[in-house]
């Protein structure tokens, strides 16, 4: 906490970020989904206790101008603070207007720019930099140049890679991904139209292979990128298999965010390389880039809050993947406490959900058509998540009260099959769905899981 080190890895790191963060919200718009995902839609699925969280109309474009805005920003670091803030939350908002939308990275790009918000990223190459030279050379203040940094800035963005590729590991360390290669069984052989790897990637021992790799590498990556011999190899190991995926799997940006992400356990000397290479680019003035200051706070109060903050904000991210464990049942199958605990790609599930609407005074009962009120993209999720099931559920008996229906009741019969398994039920179908209300607790209307799956 009391050390310092160089700037320039923060600085390396803010700009790759901006940047990708700026080609991922254009590729976003340019494929059409803000339209497609946010306002076609009448109806968004969301998240408990964000049900305010809602798509802006044909405003909802603003708010993604706004978010490039800011990557610009954050990459020029010119009013980074600012930049970051303003990235965090029209980012963060965006990811939560609708639960259809969730991915791990978009979860990992919020919790990131919060901890971004509290770091000096923005005192070393950076317009905010040159705007600090001129007032110097203007004036009689005395505003340093930062050439250092305290070096749990650097150590908390590694930390918290370390805690996403760890946690990634542990969650695949159960019988279904080890011993039975699933879903990776069920997913590599549709890849046989690929060049050069798609007749091996259908050959079982390999997608054993994968799975093993796979946890392993979650496992121990973080390590061997921290010790200095074995960062190279680490760094080699990082692109591969982000690049592997990429190639097998349709992920978006994720990759090649996770790729420049892991420059950040690289020495200084690195870094300052890439910085003034950049720098000869821009003409950016040298004499900036060899400044000695460390960076101090300009008030030791709120100094001391961040670090309180960002304690805090670390330890919810220790503790929040295992909150699964408070509730019954198999993780995989009811799905509580699934989201936010950086379980990637462990499981293919598909289902089938039929609502039956019943008029509590007249007894008339009739089915509903879901593609009337849910795009294909959202009916598919909904098959298999309970919390999108009661969601829809409320919607489907708020909808048909307003159109003149008494005590309207909601009924599902639902199936859903789990890594290779058959089918079967998975929503009571005698719960009264539209008596349940969502909360925290445990869902004890969703039937029993059939099978075992050992493991964390």
């Amino acid at each position: 906490m009391n050390s310092h080190t160089e700037a320039a890895p923060l600085a390396v790191f803010r700009m790759f970020f901006g940047i990708l963060m700026f080609v991922s919200i254009i590729r976003f718009w340019s494929y059409g989904w803000i339209d497609k995902f946010y306002i076609q839609p009448d109806f968004h699925f969301t998240f408990y206790g964000f049900s305010w969280v809602r798509p802006l109309g044909v405003w909802t474009y603003l708010l993604f101008v706004i978010c490039a805005v800011s990557a610009v920003m954050i990459a020029l670091g010119w009013k980074y603070r600012i930049a970051m803030i303003s990235f965090f939350l029209s980012f963060t908002y965006i990811e939560l207007m609708d639960k259809t939308m969730y991915l791990n990275h978009y979860y990992f790009i919020s919790i990131l720019s919060f901890l971004l918000i509290f770091l000096p990223a923005g005192h070393y190459f950076s317009l905010d930099t040159l705007s600090r030279k001129h007032i110097k050379n203007n004036s009689h203040t005395n505003t340093a140049i930062i050439g250092y940094v305290p070096r749990w800035t650097i150590d908390s963005i590694k930390l918290l890679l370390g805690i996403v590729y760890v946690y990634a590991g542990l969650a695949k360390l159960n019988s279904d991904w080890l011993v039975k290669a699933m879903p990776l069984k069920i997913w590599l052989p549709s890849k046989f139209d690929i060049p050069f790897i798609g007749d091996l990637v259908s050959q079982e021992w390999v997608q054993y292979a994968f799975s093993w790799i796979g946890a392993g590498y979650d496992l121990f990556i973080p390590f061997l990128l921290l010790w200095k011999p074995t960062r190279t190899f680490a760094f080699a190991a990082v692109v591969i298999f982000h690049i592997l995926t990429r190639v097998l799997f349709p992920i978006g940006m994720f990759p090649y965010i996770m790729i420049v992400s892991a420059l950040i356990f690289f020495d200084a000397g690195f870094h300052k390389k890439v910085v003034y290479a950049f720098a000869k680019a821009v003409k950016y003035p040298k004499v900036l880039l060899e400044a000695t200051a460390v960076w101090q706070p300009t008030s030791v109060k709120r100094y001391k809050m961040a670090l309180v903050v960002i304690t805090i904000f670390f330890c919810i991210q220790l503790l929040l993947p295992w909150r699964y464990a408070l509730y019954p049942g198999e993780l995989f199958w009811t799905e509580e406490g699934y989201r936010f605990s950086w379980r990637v790609m462990l499981m293919e599930k598909s289902g089938y959900a039929q609502f039956k609407i019943k008029d509590g005074v007249t007894g008339k009962r009739f089915y509903v058509n879901n593609a009337d009120f849910l795009t294909p993209l959202q009916e598919k999720q909904m098959s298999f998540q309970p919390d999108f099931i009661l969601e829809y559920a409320h919607y489907l008996r708020d909808h048909f009260t307003a159109q003149g229906h008494q005590n309207v009741e909601v009924y599902v019969e639902s199936y859903v099959a789990l890594n290779g398994r058959l089918s079967t039920t998975y929503i009571d179908p005698d719960v009264n769905l539209a008596r349940i209300e969502e909360s925290f607790t445990h869902k004890n209307w969703i039937k029993p899981f059939t099978d075992e799956i050992k493991g964390l």
